[in-house]
Order: structure tokens, then sequence, then C-alpha cells
């Protein structure tokens, strides 16, 4: 049936042009802005996605930049380390000239105490952005440690973030003190003897870490004929038990830094220990003390029933007043200009070498753990946008040939539609 008011074929044409225009219009839009999904309504779900991973994405840009803040702080507080223990073994060589008797020690002195004073300016100035990784001297709370930022985590219950904890290592030249009177004196607050079994682990673990608590190594041998050994040799006190006077004065007493644990405690009384061994010429085969965890294992091949020797850590609280001291304080007080105290500093600067190599090593080895999270970090980033661009980006080689094939069918449909619109013209001559 054909009719003058109802042109179906025509009305078929046009509805077959608009969709492909529509078609067309998507395809062009894809290619001008390099997107399939630019927008909500090309595909909500996707949209949504990927805004969520956009936003990650500049959330790792915000931790890749902390990382390298704090890789470049940890990195100046390293070269700072590094630098100390090579200034440190020069002061080395100059404690060893000043064994012999026949030199200049108080030359020998004064270029100790301008290494002393060069390396309390390298402390000072190891910093960066203000932060100071090789001082740690506060008695606040958090300021024995920095924390960068890692990392941020998704979850389904929402969003957090991650830090590595970067220690403070003192490397400063400060001297701190032991209130002689005051706070809490606990004498023997861990105790053991080597005797006939000679040998006894001390359990420290119980005693409690807090900022500006002083810890301090006694050691006091009994001897009665000095057969085994001599025993005012392995007294570091007057008396079997040690007074918080004594304690005060002595050579191993540690005051506690905001962040150490019972371990940093116990190493530290080891390196003491290591300085006060090796300055008043003390055999390992009579006393030998191992410092690991939060355990002093004592030690001893000449002990016996009789002849023994305790090892006591004793303790001062906080409140006494006790002032932190630089961990290599004990340059400030080296004095190599008598026989005994050139063989007590040959013990003191073996130990601080020691601090500061294990500092360079700790900072060496935070550098590194900063850099691997960097990397992870860029090349997460570089997942997550790959992955934004495959949900979201238009694939140009499809849309090129679709873009062609359109406008082939728009041609067809703009000759359907003129062809439908002509037949009505052909009823004309029904009438003729």
């Amino acid at each position: 049936m054909s009719s003058i008011l109802t042109n179906r074929g025509a009305t078929v044409a046009l509805q077959t042009l608009r969709s492909i225009n529509d078609q067309l219009s998507t395809v062009q839009t894809e290619i001008s802005t390099g997107r399939k999904v630019s927008q909500p309504g090309d595909n909500s779900a996707v949209w949504a996605i990927s805004k969520t991973m956009e936003a990650d994405v500049r959330g790792f840009k915000g931790v890749s930049d902390s990382l390298n803040l704090g890789q470049s702080t940890v990195s100046v507080a390293r070269q700072g380390a590094e630098t100390i223990s090579e200034l440190l073994t020069e002061v080395k060589g100059k404690v060893v000239a000043a064994q012999e008797s026949n030199v200049d020690r108080n030359k020998i002195q004064a270029d100790i105490e301008a290494l002393t004073e060069q390396i309390g300016s390298i402390v000072n100035a190891a910093s960066f952005n203000g932060q100071n990784l090789l001082k740690n001297s506060d008695t606040e709370a958090g300021s024995g440690d920095i924390d960068v930022l890692a990392s941020i985590n998704r979850s389904p219950t929402g969003v957090t973030t991650s830090d590595i904890n970067i220690d403070k290592i003192d490397l400063g030249i400060n001297e701190g003190s032991v209130a002689a009177t005051g706070g809490t004196f606990a004498a023997a607050a861990a105790t053991g003897t080597v005797n006939a079994t000679q040998s006894v682990d001390i359990d420290v673990s119980g005693l409690t870490v807090e900022t500006g608590t002083a810890f301090s190594l006694q050691i006091f041998g009994t001897d009665g004929d000095n057969s085994s050994f001599t025993a005012a040799d392995y007294q570091s006190t007057a008396a079997a038990a040690q007074t918080q006077a004594e304690m005060a004065a002595g050579d191993m007493t540690y005051v506690a830094r905001d962040g150490d644990t019972m371990e940093d405690v116990v190493y530290a009384l080891g390196k003491k220990w290591e300085a006060y061994a090796q300055g008043n010429g003390l055999s390992s085969d009579v006393l030998d003390l191992d410092f690991k965890g939060s355990t002093i294992t004592a030690s001893s091949n000449v002990t016996d029933g009789t002849d023994s020797i305790a090892v006591n850590v004793s303790t001062i609280s906080a409140d006494a007043g006790n002032t932190i001291a630089g961990g290599l304080a004990d340059l400030a007080s080296m004095d190599v200009t008598s026989d005994a105290g050139a063989s007590k500093a040959l013990g003191q600067v073996e130990a601080l070498l020691g601090i500061a190599v294990d500092a360079a090593a700790s900072f060496g080895s935070d550098e590194r753990r900063l850099q691997t999270q960097n990397d992870f970090i860029s090349g997460l980033s570089d997942s997550l946008k790959s992955g934004i661009g495959t949900l979201v980006d238009t694939d140009m080689e499809e849309a090129s040939a679709k873009l062609q094939a359109l406008q082939v069918q728009q041609q067809l449909a703009m000759q359907s539609l003129s062809i439908a619109n002509s037949q009505p013209q052909s009823m004309l001559a029904l009438f003729r």
C-alpha cells in the first residue's frame, strides 16, 4: 500500500541515519579526546574505577617525593658518619703514636682536640631540610627517630598509609652526666657471677628503659691471694656494692635516649666495656663479656669456687636529672698526655670507631631500603597508569576503522533516505 501521508521507508531510513550519526559523533569524540570513557555517561562503572586509580597515582607521586626527601636526609647522615669514621681513624693513629713515651704528647693531644672539633662541626652540619639524624640528645618523646611516608594502601574498608622508620644515631661530642644523688638508685638491678661454672647469662630484659634513665656496668673480682687474677684490676668500684656516687663517676655508664630499647642499652654498655677493658689491660681469659640482644654473657677461664667475679648492672631513674651525652662524648675527655691517659684513650677510640662505623652501616642500610621502596612505588605507579589506559583510552586503530565504516554507512543512509523521499512523487503518474 502506498500513501502520501505516511512514508515508512523514509522513517526507517531517517532512524538509521540518526543512529549512524550518533555512533559517528561518539567515535569522533573518542578520537579527539583519546579516551573511550571521558565522562560518567560513557561508562559510569569504568569511569569511577579510573578516577579512583588516578587519585592513587597522584597519591603515589606524593609518596615518591617523601621517599626522595627521606633518602636525601639519610644520605647526608651516612656521608657524615663515613667522614667521622675517617677522622676517628686519624685520631686512632694519633693515640697509637702517643703510646710511646718519647714523643711530644702535648702536640698529639692538640691534634686530637682539633680533630674532635672537626667531628663536632660535621655533626652540626649534617642536616638536610632541618633534620639532623646525627643528633639525638633531646628528651622529648618521638625525637629519636623520623617516619618517612612509604606507601598508601587501599582496602575494602578504606585507605591507610605506611611509614619507614629511621632511627637517629647520635655521634655528637657533647658530654653528659649521671646524677650522684636523687632519683631512684637500684644497685645490681641485674647481676651474675662467674665462679666455678665460669659462665653466666645476665638477663636485663626486665629493666625499664625510659629516656633519661642511667645504666651502668660494674665488675667486682674476689681473689684473696691473687692466685688466679689480680683482684684489684677487676674491681671497678671500691666495694662489692656500687654506690650512686661511684656510678655517677664511673666510666661504664650510659643514659638512655628517646627510642632506645634494652638492646640499644646493652649495645652501648658493650662499647663502654670494650673501652674500659682495653684501657685497663684486662685479659679476656680472666673476664670476657659478650653483649647480644638483652643479655650480657660473662665467662672466665680462671675463676673457681673461691675466686669469682661479679658483674652487675645498676640504674638511676630519669627524675634524678641525668643528662644525655653525645655518642662520641669520650672524645671530649680523651687525654693522651700521660701514660695512663694514653692507654685509656686507646680503648676509648677503638670503641668510638666501632660506633661510627656501625652508624654509617646502619644509615647505608636505611638509604638502600628507601631506594628500594621508591623503585617499587615508581613501578607501581607505572602499572596503575597502564591499567587506567587499558580501561579508558581509545584503541586508535579500531576507532579509525570504525570511523571509515560509519562514514560509508552515513553516505548510504543518506542515499536511502533520498530514495525513500522520492517514492511519493511516483504516485503522481497514477493521476495523469
